[in-house]
Parts: structure tokens; sequence; C-alpha cells
């Protein structure tokens, strides 16, 4: 919460406005997976606009040794997957499942799998979806409006803008199985493009 507080500061500096929609969503009883497009180190501004209380993140284990950055998400309690190894992100996901049934929270998840500030989604890892399904708990998808009109690291670009989020419907996963996680990816998938679209402004 600290951090949350101090971060959320950090918009006027940048001139950042957020329009945000949707939170009655994450009022759902016991845990859930959320799942966000991952454009920039600014999402972790958007993140602190929404954050539920309760809720953890997962990211990569590279993010620990990236300064201050790694300093502040590991305070905040980010559980690290090391991506290289599938045998290790596979029990890590296993204890994230004991754990979030355990202590009743909520998992963050950027099923992109890296940072994309094209204005488009990243095809779907589909660990998140392994998860939720797993423990049996919703998906709650959360999207942000593409940040390219004002921020372009390959062209030094960075002006004040306004950043649409919203928190869309949780998607059910009770009786769902592994047989069915192609197809959960696939709608959560479509469903945030077409609303990641909508909120830039942009034909689907």
């Amino acid at each position: 919460r600290i951090i949350k507080t101090v971060v959320k500061t950090f918009k006027y500096f940048f001139g950042l406005r957020f329009e945000v929609k949707g939170l009655e969503n994450f009022e759902v009883e016991g845990p859930a997976i959320i799942v966000s497009n991952h454009q920039s180190i600014l999402d972790m501004m958007g993140l602190m606009e929404v954050l539920p209380d309760d809720c953890v993140q997962v990211g990569k284990k590279e993010l620990m040794y990236a300064g201050t950055v790694g300093l502040i998400i590991y305070l905040g309690g980010v559980i690290f997957i090391n991506r290289k190894s599938t045998t290790s992100a596979k029990m890590v996901m296993a204890e994230v499942a004991k754990t979030m049934a355990a202590d009743n929270v909520k998992v963050w998840v950027y099923p992109e799998g890296t940072r994309n500030c094209t204005g488009d989604l990243l095809p779907f890892k589909k660990g998140a979806f392994h998860l939720a399904v797993q423990a049996q708990v919703p998906v709650i998808p959360v999207v942000y409006s593409s940040f390219t009109t004002f921020y372009n690291p390959k062209k030094n670009l960075f002006t004040s803008g306004k950043i649409k989020v919203e928190v869309l419907p949780p998607i059910e996963t009770k009786g769902l199985t592994s047989d069915d996680v192609s197809d959960l990816t696939d709608r959560c998938y479509h469903t945030m493009r077409e609303t990641l679209f909508r909120l830039s402004g942009r034909p689907s």
C-alpha cells in the first residue's frame, strides 16, 4: 500500500491522466487471475491506479536485478519466475495455485510475457490460463489503451497523455479442464484485443 501510494504520485510528474472503468469487476469472492496487456515501465503507474488489495504479481526473474524498479517490485511481493526453465516455472505456478487458495489472494499476470508498445497484442502464453483452470478461479481481464500516441521509446517520444483503463467482467473457469485452456486463452485474447482497439480509438 505504501508503494502504491508513492507510485501513484508519479503520474503528476509525467503528465499522465488515467480514466478507469469497471473496478466493480474486481469484486469477486475468493481468488482470481488478473491478466493485462503490458506496454512499458509506465504500466507500473497504471497498475497502481487499479490494483486491488490482496493481489500479487507474477514477473520474470530478471526484473529482480533491475535496480530501483527491481527493489520496488521485490518489496511489493512479486512472485518471480525463471522463464528459461520450463520445469522451474511450472513448479512455481503450482505453488502459486496453492498459495492463492490458502491466502485468498488474486494474482496479476502479463500473458504476453514481455513489454509490447506496438499498439496491438502479442500472442498470449498459456501459463496464466493453466493456473486459472488448475485453481478453478475466474480470469479478470484488464486492458490499458495504447501508449503509442504519446510514448515511443524508439523515436525518443514522450509527452503528456491520457490512458484509458478498463476492467472487464470475470471469465469463469469452473468445470473447465486442461483441454479447455487453449479456447480460454483465445477467448480472453480476442476480447482484450477488441477492447484495446476500442479504448485506443482505432478500428478492430
